[in-house]
């Protein structure tokens, strides 16, 4: 069998498989691993298996084993998760690589997946009740506070210094609530983007040129572009407010003395391919990472950072990633987070711009 059909083979399986070398790295994997691990084959090989992917049981001993004697190892029934979306049960088939000695191949079986599909939509159902929910209560909130605004500076009119302090209270409190409530309205009140071919170069200047007057003042940025990279098929407005909160999450998150390093990196991946729920796949070739060196995220909200109302900051409304997981998926793109102690990763999936609408642009 020649390599070209062989490649095919391996782009072609339905499951997700995984090359594992003698000392247990990721050799290589099929565009079904890729998006299992929700992350590409490119950014992936070279990295410690066990470092991407958690398997609830003991295969240490095992897998040991089967190398010793050149036997295939399954495991069946065991939670596998990747850090970037809940554990899914699945069953392993781990085999050895004749032409290898050390190497395995590892398959992957989930045998949950629609279930999980149910539970995500259940889950997104929820949220956007949550959130419509939480869009009439702030309209109705609204008014009632600027009255209380309103009489408070009418008090303060009448009261001595001393007693100023606790109306300037009162009106910088109700303000703060105001402009949460008006970000929730406007989560809410999100339209559909007006697609078109973006350069998505010049998204990422125009986002780093105003944060760079604002929150990221103390920050360095470094900008990694690939020139060659294709237009993007978006809202430039609706794209350029998520990198925004991206940079603006980065920059405050870094120490305000000491400042940080944000990068901005973009790359063309050919293969990166999302498996959509009806069994589809769309091709999000055009990568985007906003990389700081900050603390990284909290272990208690890694796997819910893109939820609404989940927040690891003091007195965060929760809805800014949020706003941006909804805007990347009404771009029909993904959005995934890497974050460790020193290197926070967002990254960002888009799918080009068709051809016949970058000759008209």
């Amino acid at each position: 069998m020649n390599t070209e059909i062989q490649g095919q083979l391996w782009s072609s399986l339905p499951i997700p498989a995984i090359l594992l070398d003698a000392e247990e790295r990721i050799a290589d994997m099929n565009p079904a691993a890729e998006g299992f691990m929700n992350n590409s084959a490119k950014w992936l090989i070279g990295q410690p298996i066990w470092d991407r992917l958690a398997v609830d049981a003991p295969l240490e001993e095992s897998l040991a084993r089967a190398r010793e004697n050149g036997t295939p190892l399954f495991v069946n029934d065991v939670d596998v998760g990747t850090g970037a979306r809940p554990p899914l049960v699945c069953n392993l088939q781990i085999a050895p690589v004749q032409s290898h000695p050390g190497w395995f191949i590892m398959l992957i079986s989930p045998r949950e997946l629609a279930g999980r599909m149910t539970q995500s939509h259940s889950v997104k159902s929820a949220a956007k009740s949550a959130i419509g929910m939480a869009e009439m209560l702030a309209h109705e909130i609204k008014n009632p506070l600027a009255g209380i605004a309103g009489a408070a500076q009418l008090l303060s009119m009448s009261l001595s210094k001393d007693d100023l302090e606790l109306t300037d209270l009162i009106v910088a409190e109700t303000r703060r609530i105001v402009k949460l409530l008006e970000q929730v309205e406007q989560f809410g009140n999100l339209s559909a983007p007006e697609k078109k071919p973006v350069n998505i170069h010049d998204v990422l200047d125009r986002a780093r040129r105003s944060t760079q007057l604002g929150a990221g003042a103390h920050m360095k940025f470094i900008e990694e572009y690939d020139p060659s990279l294709p237009l993007a098929y978006g809202d430039p407005d609706q794209l350029l407010q998520v990198v925004l909160n991206l940079l603006k999450n980065s920059a405050e998150a870094a120490d305000q003395k000491a400042g940080g390093t944000i990068r901005l990196r973009t790359f063309y991946e050919h293969s990166f391919r999302m498996r959509r729920a009806d069994g589809s796949t769309q091709k999000l070739p055009l990568q985007i990472e906003v990389i700081d060196d900050g603390p990284g995220l909290p272990d208690d909200i890694k796997g819910d950072v893109f939820d609404p109302f989940v927040s690891g900051k003091e007195n965060g409304t929760g809805l800014g990633l949020a706003l941006v997981s909804k805007i990347i998926s009404d771009h029909d793109g993904w959005i995934s987070v890497d974050s460790v102690p020193g290197r926070t990763v967002f990254r960002i999936s888009l799918p080009r711009a068709p051809r016949e609408t970058e000759e008209k642009s």
